[in-house]
């Protein structure tokens, strides 16, 4: 029977039985975490190969001759651009590498936007006298940490099953010029794991927006994050902006970061040709150059997009069973009841559920009373304010299966409680 469906003596009873479950667990004294999206230690023994593709007698010259040991190259071995570039579907000269963190990346292209103004701004960023961000809500939460950080203002814009409600940002940008710029996850999106639709790619290089310097900032993090052999497609944005004269108006990120090392993988940022000379005159003033010895390693143990689209098939078969304990878990304790919405994403890293109106929190401070640590309820919005309480972002990839299963365990007799709880007061 459907909570909703309970008198309230059922539901009484109902929350009884789900208090006494929810005592035995904290009984067991777990510590258990589902905080992050971190790969398992498993993922992580995948690519330890890599730390023996280089030795004393190993050639360090890229292929235009320069020594990746030395000084130079401030945007890159040519060999990284070449692969890198394939992975965001920009050409070889549309593409800068980094360091390890795309998320770095993304707050230094922000904060230069703060000093400098882009490619079309009038004046910095930071003397304008106010700057705001679009936020795709349910999002990512270290995205909004970067805007708030620099004391931009975020607004909301609703996610439906085809990506951000294109309705909402066309009017917006199109009508207020402090809008500089909108956060996107653009395939197996954090947390939901919505793929963007062809049509909402091609509005969002259609966009006509009242800032000259407005950017939509493309994190395309899980681009080959696949868990089945039917991904998800994501049209090619540059090659739509291209159509509309607009590419400048697109940054895309990407990195190795869970396909190799979480801490010493490879950044990069696909940009128009304008872009990148501007970002270039700046970044060089920061450095002379990033770790190439990193990216030769990845080149030489990867040699080409079919490599890597291999090693994440080996991926593929250590998460996608914890992503099944999840939804078969949900499915079987959750479904039934009516207390609870989510997506089964075809890749990505998260699985997002959404409680009843005002139950996320409670639900959060369950779990961590009995051990289990959640990604903290409304962390997926801006400012930490879910208005309705609802989201909770699942992270099943880095504990092992069996700690998982009773993780999930937890997590659904924590649902039923709050749920009932909340049926109960009305």
């Amino acid at each position: 029977m459907r909570l909703n469906e309970m008198s309230k003596t059922e539901l009484e009873k109902f929350r009884n039985q789900a208090l006494s479950k929810y005592e035995e667990f904290k009984s067991k004294n777990l510590k258990l975490d589902m905080s992050r999206g971190k790969p398992g230690a498993d993922q992580l023994t995948l690519s330890m190969p890599m730390m023996n593709v280089l030795d004393e007698n190993s050639d360090m010259n890229t292929e235009n001759g320069l020594d990746v040991r030395n000084y130079g190259l401030l945007d890159g071995i040519p060999e990284a651009k070449k692969l890198f570039s394939q992975m965001i579907e920009v050409s070889e000269d549309e593409i800068f590498i980094g360091g390890n963190s795309s998320l770095n990346l993304m707050y230094d292209t922000v904060a230069r936007a703060m000093l400098y103004g882009t490619v079309g701004s009038e004046k910095p960023w930071a003397k304008e006298e106010k700057v705001k961000f679009l936020a795709p809500v349910p999002g990512y939460d270290r995205h909004f940490g970067v805007t708030e950080s620099l004391g931009i203002e975020l607004i909301n814009v609703p996610m439906t099953e085809n990506g951000p409600d294109m309705d909402i940002v066309e009017k917006l940008v199109s009508e207020d010029a402090s809008i500089k710029g909108i956060w996107c996850v653009p395939m197996y999106s954090n947390p939901e794991g919505i793929t963007y639709s062809d049509e909402t790619v091609r509005r969002f290089a259609a966009l006509k927006p009242k800032a000259p310097d407005f950017r939509i900032f493309w994190d395309n993090a899980y681009c080959i994050h696949h868990l089945n052999d039917t991904p998800d497609k994501l049209l090619n944005i540059m090659n739509e902006c291209k159509k509309n004269g607009t590419e400048n108006m697109v940054y895309i990120f990407g990195s190795t970061s869970k396909v190799t090392f979480a801490g010493a993988g490879i950044a990069f940022m696909g940009q128009s040709k304008e872009n990148l000379a501007h970002m270039k005159k700046i970044v060089g003033m920061q450095t002379i150059g990033f770790d190439k010895i990193n990216q030769h390693r990845h080149v030489k143990y990867f040699k080409d997009m079919n490599g890597i689209n291999e090693h994440m098939k080996k991926h593929a078969k250590i998460i996608a069973p914890k992503f099944s304990v999840v939804l078969e878990m949900l499915e079987k304790e959750i479904a039934p009841l009516g207390i609870l919405e989510w997506k089964k994403p075809n890749g990505g890293y998260f699985i997002s559920v959404d409680t009843l109106d005002g139950c996320a929190k409670k639900v959060v401070q369950l779990c961590k009373e009995a051990g289990v640590v959640l990604t903290g309820a409304g962390a997926t919005f801006p400012y930490g304010i879910d208005p309705r309480d609802r989201n909770i972002r699942i992270a099943p990839t880095y504990p092992p299966v069996h700690e998982l299963e009773l993780a999930m365990e937890l997590f659904c007799i924590c649902v039923k409680l709050a749920s009932a709880e909340k049926l109960i007061l009305g």
